[in-house]
């Protein structure tokens, strides 16, 4: 009797270099305390037989910023990085990660619903605006749309290449060659989008017409240092009359 007591008592013996242990969780228990820097499977049996682990104080705060340590205004790195703080320092107890998740889960909810509904607001805003605007305004604004960005990209891409080759041909002769590319390509994108050659042509040409007068009364108001020598009054109105061009065939219907 003495001896199985005896071999109960003794955990380990580093003299023969085995355990002798029968509880084969108290041993795994004490191996895990002897790590530096503990693993969450030894945290969690630490916990199993009352490790002191440190537990998160604020788990039961309802409101997600004051559980966060943060304010109501924060930014989104002040948010991530309490977050992240908070969980390297209470990673051994599982609760009070979970609060800590749950808070931040709450926090980017509610940012996220005030982003939608802001630009719901926006909107409305916008649409009621022009619902008090004159009968004038709103039949302008009935041309007008807003086509997808990648669109107006490609198109202010290409009519920006018209212009940087009538700049660079400008010693050369006149950008003759280039508006008419981009007339025909003011009236590809319009009838692509209308589905109507005559209604693309005469809001191509108009766009043409009305460039050239305001590139025409505009132009020479441009005080002549801020100009090149080889720049010709006939280059200048062909640069107003690709931003027409452009503003024809991307936002108006």
């Amino acid at each position: 009797m003495a001896s199985l007591l005896l071999s109960n008592s003794i955990v380990s013996s580093p003299f023969l270099g085995k355990n002798l242990s029968v509880d084969g969780n108290l041993r795994k228990s004490r191996l895990c305390a002897l790590v530096v820097r503990r693993s969450p499977r030894c945290a969690a049996a630490d916990a199993t037989f009352g490790g002191n682990i440190p537990k998160f104080p604020r788990s039961n705060v309802w409101d997600p910023y004051k559980r966060l340590g943060i304010t109501t205004d924060a930014s989104e790195d002040e948010v991530w990085s309490s977050r992240n703080f908070l969980l390297d320092q209470y990673a051994g107890h599982e609760r009070s990660a979970e609060s800590i998740e749950a808070a931040f889960e709450k926090i980017l909810m509610t940012s996220f619903q005030n982003r939608k509904k802001t630009k719901i607001n926006l909107k409305t805003r916008l649409k009621k605006k022009v619902e008090e605007s004159p009968p004038w305004v709103q039949n302008l604004l009935s041309f007008v749309e807003l086509p997808p960005n990648i669109i107006i990209l490609r198109r202010l891409f290409l009519f920006s290449f018209m212009a940087v080759w009538s700049v660079m041909n400008s010693a050369d002769g006149g950008p003759a060659f280039q508006v008419a590319l981009s007339l025909f390509a003011c009236i590809y994108f319009l009838n692509d989008k209308s589905k109507s050659i005559a209604r693309a042509s005469v809001i191509g040409f108009g766009s043409l017409v009305v460039g050239w007068i305001c590139g025409s009364c505009l132009v020479p108001i441009i005080p002549a240092a801020l100009l090149q020598p080889t720049w010709t009054l006939e280059l200048l109105t062909s640069l107003v009359v690709y931003i027409f061009l452009f503003l024809g065939c991307t936002f108006l219907k």
